[in-house]
């Protein structure tokens, strides 16, 4: 069988730094950091206090009252930006091709804030503090199961869970379902919210985070020499994937086609990357071989780029092991830099940021890079947004465990 071509026709987001298509890009387009005090908790007794939070989100436009108790924040986020990217599309519920529409929207850690907060009352007041709702109430594959069945949608129903890289496999795994016949539209991607006491406090203890806390907004710096760790967000991004003659037959708005995927695993150490790049290298020589797609057409790198001091090198010379004598031509950028790292949404959001960067020809820039680690030594567009040609675009994605993910899109 034949591979069929698949095209993304829907974009959703909740993220630090904007909640709607046009607000998101704006802000990233312009360096705008969504990075800030964090106001969710009180973090005053952590090294870190500052988060990218989301900001100015209302679950009652989403959800009802009644539902929206049943469910941990990463669900409500996960919702909303599937139900914005299905309107985006023009999807709505149909039962004539019901079983062809599927859900893959995958978390890295789920519902965490819920179950801290049920263990508090537990403690307190016993059993019967404990929701009959609290367990599908914060596991993963529930941001599927809900859409699934608020929309009638009979196709593929699951989730991935692979910690950073959840929302590039989440996206992969339902590009290959509609290449193959399995699906004809598939909604997909990955959502977070860790914002919490022992989300901070872990991540804290593993001294992984940036303590720029009078100065949040410069404090994600991907490839800058000052960097002192990561900075965690949350949120969430959805595309809607469609088989390109189903796209076409209803006149549907095309971003631009997701046209490879690779997967690898370092196979080295639970949280470092592998020396030299290799791993990742791996991910992404096997993106391009499944595109079809020479690496010297690839203009644009939307990196994993955490702000941290091994993983940034790491990727650096990924780029180069991947790329050889084209690495030099390549303008890649980190979106972190202003959104933080969202974890298991991070790839979901930066997949989004990828269509937009082809669809409206523009490069986001690295924020606060100022002064150059000299390891990393790439154009990682600096400061500011660059107008360019970008006909071929990947994302990075690595994650805990040594996994590593990678997506091609490419102009239509």
């Amino acid at each position: 069988m034949s591979r069929r071509r698949v095209v993304v026709t829907g974009l959703g987001i909740i993220s630090p730094v904007g909640n709607s298509l046009a607000e998101a890009w704006d802000n990233i387009t312009n360096a705008r950091s969504g990075i800030t005090a964090i106001t969710r908790f009180d973090a005053s007794g952590l090294p870190t206090r500052i988060a990218g939070e989301v900001k100015n989100f209302d679950v009652a436009n989403y959800l009802s009252p009644k539902e929206a108790r049943r469910f941990d924040t990463f669900i409500h986020y996960g919702l909303a930006a599937a139900i914005d990217a299905l309107k985006d599309a023009g999807i709505e519920a149909n039962p004539s091709y019901a079983e062809q529409v599927g859900v893959c929207i995958g978390s890295g850690i789920g519902g965490l804030p819920m179950i801290e907060e049920t263990h508090e009352a537990s403690r307190e007041a016993g059993v019967k503090k404990v929701s009959p709702f609290f367990v599908p109430g914060s596991i993963i594959n529930m941001i599927s199961g809900i859409l699934s069945i608020n929309y009638g949608f009979k196709g593929p129903n699951f989730a991935t869970v692979s910690a950073c890289a959840t929302g590039n496999h989440s996206i992969g795994e339902a590009q290959r379902l509609i290449e193959y016949g399995d699906a004809d539209v598939m909604i997909a991607g990955g959502a977070e919210s860790t914002v919490s006491f022992l989300g901070l406090g872990g991540f804290c203890s593993a001294k992984a985070l940036s303590t720029r806390n009078d100065d949040p907004a410069s404090a994600s710096r991907p490839w800058d020499l000052g960097r002192d760790g990561f900075v965690l967000g949350e949120g969430a991004g959805v595309l809607v994937l469609e088989e390109y003659e189903h796209a076409k037959a209803r006149g549907a708005k095309i971003y631009c086609e997701v046209a490879g995927y690779g997967m690898s695993s370092d196979a080295y150490h639970i949280t470092a990357p592998s020396e030299g790049g290799e791993g990742a290298a791996r991910s992404i020589r096997n993106a391009l071989r499944n595109s079809r797609i020479n690496a010297d057409a690839v203009d644009y790198v939307n990196a994993h780029g955490t702000s941290t001091g091994l993983g940034d090198i790491a990727e650096t010379l990924a780029v180069k092991l991947a790329f050889g004598d084209h690495a030099r031509k390549l303008a890649v950028s980190s979106t972190k830099s202003m959104t933080g790292h969202l974890l298991g949404g991070a790839a979901g959001i930066e997949a989004v940021f990828s269509c937009l960067a082809i669809h409206n020809q523009v490069a986001p820039p690295t924020a606060n890079l100022h002064d150059p680690d000299p390891q990393c030594d790439l154009d990682y567009v600096p400061l500011v947004a660059r107008p360019m040609p970008i006909n071929v675009a990947i994302s990075n994605s690595f994650g805990f465990g040594g996994t590593n993910s990678t997506l091609v899109f490419s102009k239509l």
